[in-house]
């Protein structure tokens, strides 16, 4: 009875105070199935390529922020300079991305997709859209908003803020 309780508040988009042990465990396995469903497809097409979801990363951001610095990128990514380094210089060298010296700063690397680059990038997010769009659609607007506020809610503070701004923590 309790927990048909719970689904009819979940299901009409009513906030809930308290969740048991149980439903928050449950909602980690959906996190990480859902993330297995949602890095599938990408993989494949990675595979191809040879690359890995950190190569993915790199060229996400990149898109969604023409011209980010490479520190700006390791600010958002959270991996370490050497390991970003080994990721641009293969995608570099394979002609996805193209570094420029700043021009305001010549110690700064600012970063951008080659037309290569934007091809990929959209293969990639077009099968992650078509996933994301279909979940949307069977969960309903209501849905759609909670998740987001849940996924917002989960971020610390300066990931909030890159998300907020659009990934240039430079405005």
């Amino acid at each position: 009875m309790a927990d048909r309780n719970v689904a009819n508040l979940m299901g009409r988009g009513e906030s809930l105070l308290f969740l048991t042990d149980d439903q928050l465990r449950r909602g980690i396995e959906a996190m990480f199935f859902a993330y297995r469903g949602f890095t599938a497809d990408p993989d494949r097409i990675l595979q191809d390529y040879g690359y890995g979801r950190a190569h993915h990363r790199a060229i996400h951001f990149i898109n969604r922020t023409p011209g980010t610095t490479v520190n700006n990128l390791l600010s958002i990514l959270g991996v370490t300079k050497q390991s970003l380094n080994r990721v641009l210089r293969t995608l570099v060298e394979d002609g996805l991305v193209d570094s420029r010296v700043g021009t305001r700063d010549k110690r700064e690397r600012h970063l951008f997709l080659t037309p290569k680059g934007a091809g990929l990038e959209r293969e990639l997010s077009e099968a992650q859209r078509n996933r994301m769009r279909d979940a949307y659609r069977a969960a309903g607007p209501e849905a759609v908003a909670g998740f987001r506020t849940v996924l917002e809610q989960m971020m610390n503070l300066e990931m909030r803020r890159h998300y907020m701004d659009g990934g240039d923590n430079t405005k």
